[in-house]
């Protein structure tokens, strides 16, 4: 089959030269066993190359699993990956198998794997170099033969020197890494995508299909298309929808694709703030505040853990002084935030009462955060995914937090 073939089984569109290669890649890696790390930015179609590393492989015949790791729960992603003995947690009423041995003999897709916790990674690296594995409250080893294809679009080497992943496990699945180029490295594609979307649209809908003119391809081909695929198969929708026109020219595409020329950087002014963007101000001072937190909590912890395992190197005096540093190096922070409130006092002085409750009564953190996690959720009506995006967390935190909160009934 070649690399034409493979790209209609597969739906896939474009002849850019990166593209190309990384499904030759995908298909000389394929008959072999070994690991497999795919990265790209989201949206850009990483999750094709695992079905061609399957198709093509010996293991065709077994099992496909897809595993979206950043949307199981911290507290059960051990148990869907690896299975769990009846009773060993609260709810574990039956015996359950995970993932790994479901995909016994066959392949199994990590999607979003940077995001395993710490925990998790240890017990996926067992798996990668030995094929054995134990279901959570069990003490009985178990065999998989699993083929482990894996994905991610964060940089994995700042996740590594921030100690969020596991660097053994990295190398482990990187033994052949696989780059799917954005769709900004792919201009020669952009137009290709836009048409192919654009005739879907137009026979899902029952019109007929859009079309631009130059100076619209030249605008749609130079953008930046942070969302990749997915972000210009969304907005072909939009247009095939919305607009009445089938000839679609510069003017009206710009209605859904900013200018690429202008600046996005903010502005400062001296117009009085409305309600809502004080609101949204407000709001954006607990998630500071929430970062400080966790920043603080941190840094207890490590001292805690310092004094704990070397206690004779540590005096009380010496002690003094390290909390002293914390709490020079935390000061300029809450002085700058403080800044940040007066001005907006000074702008609306008609919320100056409102600002005072926010920094005279307002003392738990706890509080604002169930506040703002409820808040989220009203806006985006229960969605949890949604209300994480706009909270700046993992939908595994929120899930995490609507637990501790007892906000999850």
């Amino acid at each position: 089959m070649n690399i034409q073939q493979i790209k209609q089984r597969f739906g896939i569109i474009g002849s850019s030269e990166k593209l190309d290669h990384a499904i030759n890649v995908a298909v000389q890696v394929a008959p072999t066993d070994l690991s497999v790390l795919i990265t790209g930015e989201s949206g850009s179609g990483k999750e094709v190359f695992p079905q061609i590393i399957h198709h093509f492989s010996a293991r065709k015949h077994g099992q496909f699993i897809a595993v979206n790791c950043g949307a199981i729960p911290e507290g059960t992603i051990d148990s869907e990956l690896f299975g769990h003995e009846k009773g060993s947690f609260t709810g574990a009423y039956d015996m359950r198998k995970g993932y790994f041995e479901v995909a016994d003999k066959g392949t199994i897709f990590l999607d979003e794997v940077a995001e395993l916790p710490l925990s998790t990674q240890v017990r996926l690296l067992r798996v990668l170099e030995t094929g054995e594995f134990y279901k959570v409250g069990s003490s009985k080893v178990q065999k998989t033969n699993v083929r482990v294809v894996a994905a991610t679009n964060l940089d994995v080497q700042k996740a590594i020197n921030n100690g969020k992943f596991r660097e053994d496990l990295y190398y482990r699945l990187n033994t052949v890494p696989i780059y799917i180029p954005p769709l900004r490295e792919r201009k020669e594609d952009i137009h290709l995508l836009f048409r192919k979307f654009a005739g879907d649209f137009a026979e899902r809908y029952r019109m007929p299909a859009i079309q631009l003119d130059n100076e619209a391809v030249r605008i749609l081909t130079n953008f930046r298309w942070n969302g990749n695929v997915r972000q210009l198969k969304n907005i072909t929708e939009q247009i095939s929808v919305i607009e009445q026109k089938r000839e679609i020219n510069a003017e009206t595409l710009r209605k859904y694709v900013p200018d690429h020329d202008t600046t996005t950087l903010p502005a400062l002014y001296n117009k009085p703030i409305d309600e809502q963007t004080f609101a949204n101000e407000r709001e954006i001072l607990y998630k500071i505040l929430f970062d400080m937190k966790k920043d603080v909590n941190d840094l207890k912890k490590l001292v805690h853990d310092i004094i704990q395992h070397e206690p004779d190197a540590f005096t009380q005096e010496k002690r003094n002084k390290i909390f002293e540093n914390i709490y020079e190096e935390a000061e300029p922070l809450v002085q700058q935030h403080t800044s940040v409130i007066s001005d907006i006092k000074r702008n609306n002085p008609d919320d100056i009462t409102d600002t005072e409750v926010f920094v005279e009564e307002s003392l738990s953190i706890t509080d604002k955060e169930i506040e703002l996690i409820k808040k989220a959720l009203d806006r985006h009506k229960g969605k949890r995914k949604y209300a994480a995006q706009e909270l700046g967390i993992s939908e595994r935190t929120l899930y995490r937090k609507l637990k501790e909160y007892n906000l999850d009934e």
